[in-house]
């Protein structure tokens, strides 16, 4: 992903979860990839995909059950 890509989607998920802790941090060895902060801590990874000249994003979320409330 290319910085102005990076900026824009960062606004994008701000904007859509109305929280602006939400940063988008570079992959050291991946340029395909970005990592998913809320605040100092990791949530996701958001993809970078292109297929026939179409580029789309996608956020992988992991949630540790554990961190699941009681219900």
């Amino acid at each position: 992903m290319n910085p102005t890509e990076i900026k824009r989607l960062q606004a994008y998920l701000q904007t859509t979860f109305n929280n602006d802790k939400i940063r988008l941090v570079r992959r050291p060895n991946a340029d395909d990839s970005v990592e998913v902060m809320l605040a100092d801590e990791f949530i996701g990874v958001a993809y970078r995909d292109e297929d026939e000249g179409e580029v789309s994003f996608q956020f992988h979320m992991c949630v540790i059950e554990e961190d699941l409330p009681k219900v």
